[in-house]
């Protein structure tokens, strides 16, 4: 039987990793994201990969125009099975050098999108006691960085909203899940048309991993739901220990090594494209495909991605060395 997926942000980077690897196992995939250019080109990689595609050029922001897009979904393709949020808009500048404007718009999209997509979503699996809503996360929803102000709020709050919606499903006992895959720094098109105030050209915090690794965390998930969230990369795991152990300590860390480590050594281009108001792959502009520029530092494996889906397995692997070691003690 086929799967019916949703995908928001699937013109680019992980919703269009995503999007393919659905489409590989043979999910009818609706794609919603803003730019159609963006859009036509993922479709088409959508159904090279054996996947039914349907592009849908939607602003998740607008709450009407998502519920129209799931309407669609549903008359054209069939009930939902699977939604999955990822749609964003950042800023790249320090606090106070962010317009008032520029912090709502990020906030309405990668806040309310998936507030808007999970209402959208939720409505109609809820009734039908079946349905997955995997929300893209990030490390950033539990430790803010300097110069993401706003991406670092919108993330937050929507770790707080899906924690409260989960535990409202568990409550009422619904075969609906909803989980969240918490990413690191990835390779996507985003560091070269985010709205930028930096000097030096934008670029994801090493370690950088590739879109495919973090679509691959993704369809672990719709399939292993019942797991509150997932942490994808070494470095999202030590971020969120150490946060959790020394939040002060890792303040002045960030404080000395953060701005650095968010720019390369290239100056910003003032000419750069700029996605935050309207899309850079829209009509007529480039089709920026999932990988961004930074190809030759990005991995596409994690060690720590196969320990957090595998985790019951390691603490039994745990548990029976421990065993061992308790019955070879006792013996001596």
């Amino acid at each position: 039987m086929t799967r019916i997926s949703v995908v928001t942000g699937a013109s680019a980077g992980i919703g269009r990793a995503v999007a393919r690897g659905l489409a590989a196992r043979g999910d009818a995939v609706a794609l919603l994201a803003r730019g159609e250019d963006g859009l036509e080109a993922a479709a088409a990689e959508v159904r090279r990969a054996g996947g039914t595609a349907l592009p849908i050029v939607v602003d998740v922001a607008d709450a009407a125009a998502v519920e129209a897009a799931a309407d669609r979904v549903e008359k054209e393709l069939g009930p939902i099975d699977l939604w999955v949020n990822d749609a964003f808009s950042s800023v790249f500048a320090p606090f106070l050098e962010i317009g008032a404007d520029e912090f709502a718009r990020t906030t309405e999209v990668t806040y309310l999108g998936y507030v808007h997509g999970t209402r959208a979503a939720l409505s109609r699996m809820v009734p039908r006691d079946r349905g997955v809503v995997v929300q893209v996360g990030s490390a950033l929803a539990y430790r803010g960085i300097p110069l993401q102000s706003a991406y670092c709020g919108a993330k937050h709050a929507v770790q707080g909203f899906t924690e409260s919606v989960r535990v409202e499903l568990l409550h009422d006992k619904r075969n609906v899940h909803v989980t969240m895959v918490q990413m690191p720094a990835v390779n996507t098109p985003q560091f070269g048309w985010v709205l930028s105030r930096l000097p030096r050209h934008a670029q994801p915090v090493p370690p950088i991993y590739q879109p495919e690794l973090a679509a691959r965390a993704v369809l672990y998930a719709a399939d292993h739901p019942k797991r509150r969230e997932y942490w994808v990369g070494g470095s999202t795991a030590l971020t969120l220990a150490a946060n959790a152990v020394a939040p002060g300590l890792l303040d002045r860390y960030l404080a000395r090594q953060g701005f650095d480590s968010q720019q390369t050594s290239q100056p910003h281009d003032p000419d750069q494209p700029v996605n935050l108001w309207s899309p850079a792959d829209g009509r007529d502009g480039p089709d920026a495909g999932a990988h961004g520029e930074f190809d030759d530092q990005a991995k596409n494996r994690s060690l720590q991605l196969w320990a957090s889906q595998h985790h019951g397995l390691l603490a039994g692997a745990a548990g029976v060395a421990l065993a061992g070691a308790a019955w070879a003690m006792l013996r001596r």
